[in-house]
């Protein structure tokens, strides 16, 4: 089983407009509400792969009992801590020309009480798991190095554990070795205290955050694919040239990808395909978190793998 942990859920809205114009009422062509946070993004994409997977995190008041409602008629198993604070929602603003914009609300904050709740919850959960993943922003009330304790619990158990969150929850994170990050350059320009300007910036960047002794460091390349640096070496995987509705939620589908292949245990060349071209088939849908199976799999048939 693959347990997907989102601590910061929401309930996210897609809308979708003629155009964005500042200071004017704009009125929205359609609205698509899914349970959102990046880790319930991972928990869809992971189902639609085929694979046993149960979201967990804090959800709490009205906003996340339709949050859970929405799992439900997903058909994906959860086991969440509920909070006395009310789940956050947050915008994405879809315009005619393909432009993302998004409005990401902070979340309530959470209480020690409910920390606690949800360690002894998470602890067992881990036990029954093979692959764990850990997304996107903490709520206010938690701990910035609350990821790295959940890391530590994971790999005490000998389980796998992908990490990818931003900030002072990465900083820390990583402090406690997962097994993969999926950064972008400006996080590892943050990570690393450098200055990236092109590809190979971002490689190098890669490689000394694998050297620090992170088994697998992914890069997401937008459209160009990605850059996985792990023992093997340096890999690079690209998908074929698409037509993007909306980009939102495709590094969370490269994470399932990754999860659903650390727990089939593909061989490394296979599982960056693989993930390369859910991610892009996530782009072919205006659903966030979301993929046609047959649209990934006449990308997987197209794309490239390279040792760089």
């Amino acid at each position: 089983m693959i347990t997907a942990v989102t601590l910061n859920t929401s309930i996210d809205k897609a809308y979708q407009v003629e155009d964005v114009e500042k200071g004017t009422v704009m009125r929205v062509k359609s609205c698509n509400n899914t349970a959102g946070g990046k880790g319930l993004n991972v928990a869809r994409v992971i189902q639609i792969c085929g694979e046993e997977i149960l979201a967990t995190g804090f959800c709490g008041g009205h906003a996340g009992a339709l949050l859970e409602e929405m799992l439900s008629k997903a058909g994906i198993a959860y086991d969440f801590v509920h909070t006395a604070k009310e789940t956050r929602n947050c915008l994405n603003i879809l315009s005619r020309d393909g432009v993302s914009t998004e409005f990401l609300e902070p979340g309530e904050p959470v209480t020690e009480e409910e920390i606690e709740a949800f360690l002894k919850k998470y602890e067992a959960l881990v036990d029954k798991s093979n692959v764990i993943t850990l997304s996107g922003s903490i709520p206010q009330g938690a701990p910035p190095d609350i990821y790295a304790t959940l890391i530590r619990i994971a790999k005490d158990r000998q389980k796998t554990v992908i990490l990818d969150t931003s900030g002072p929850a990465l900083t820390e994170g990583i402090k406690a070795l997962p097994d993969m990050i999926k950064p972008n350059a400006d996080e590892i320009e943050t990570l690393l205290n450098i200055s990236i300007t092109n590809r190979n910036d971002i490689i190098q960047g890669a490689v000394k955050l694998h050297d620090m002794g992170i088994p697998y460091v992914v890069v997401s390349l937008g459209k160009e694919g990605a850059v996985c640096v792990s023992k093997e070496g340096i890999l690079k995987a690209a998908p074929p040239a698409a037509n993007a509705i909306n980009t939102v939620g495709c590094g969370d589908s490269m994470v399932a990808a990754f999860a659903v292949s650390f727990e089939r245990r593909y061989p490394l060349q296979q599982a960056l395909k693989y993930a390369v071209a859910v991610s892009a088939a996530n782009t072919l849908t205006p659903t966030t978190g979301h993929y046609r199976p047959e649209d990934m799999q006449e990308i997987y048939s197209l794309v490239e793998v390279e040792i760089l």
